[in-house]
């Protein structure tokens, strides 16, 4: 016959005394490391495939890209270089091959460079800055890190 038999539902049953206990509970993060957390989540962005590539062809396609929109395009292509970059290097089970690596290495000062006033000098960066992000998102598709349908 079971024990759950012999002691009634409202009754408390105490461990054997030589049974070890189990430590009390305490939580992974204090009050700060919990609010961090909750402003990423509240902050985060999912990556758009489909915007990243619409980037592209805005500063590789066959136009060139208009001056007034030169500055927004800049810092929307640091912004996915930047994310594809967390992607590629993110897990530790699945490391990063070395192309990977590098073209996250080579992101890093043309992601910090200034936008500059000359027009074609911005432009110039802009299209740095995609083709270093084209050949890190078809790296991150070809090793399947991202779905090219996300």
């Amino acid at each position: 016959m079971s024990l759950t038999v012999l002691v009634p539902e409202n009754d408390v049953v105490l461990p054997p005394a030589d049974e070890p206990r189990t430590p009390q509970w305490s939580p992974p993060l204090d009050a700060e490391g919990l609010w961090s957390v909750l402003e990423r989540i509240k902050n985060w962005k999912p990556l758009d495939v489909e915007e990243v590539f619409d980037d592209l062809d805005t500063a590789i396609g066959d136009q060139t890209p208009p001056a007034a929109v030169t500055d927004t395009l800049v810092d929307r292509l640091r912004n996915h270089l930047k994310q594809l970059s967390n992607i590629a290097v993110a897990d530790e089970q699945y490391p990063p091959t070395a192309e990977m690596l590098r073209l996250v290495v080579r992101g890093v000062p043309l992601r910090e460079e200034c936008v500059p006033a000359d027009y074609q000098q911005a432009v110039g960066l802009a299209r740095r800055l995609a083709f270093v992000t084209s050949d890190l998102v078809e790296e991150l598709i070809e090793a399947r890190y991202i779905n090219e349908a996300e």
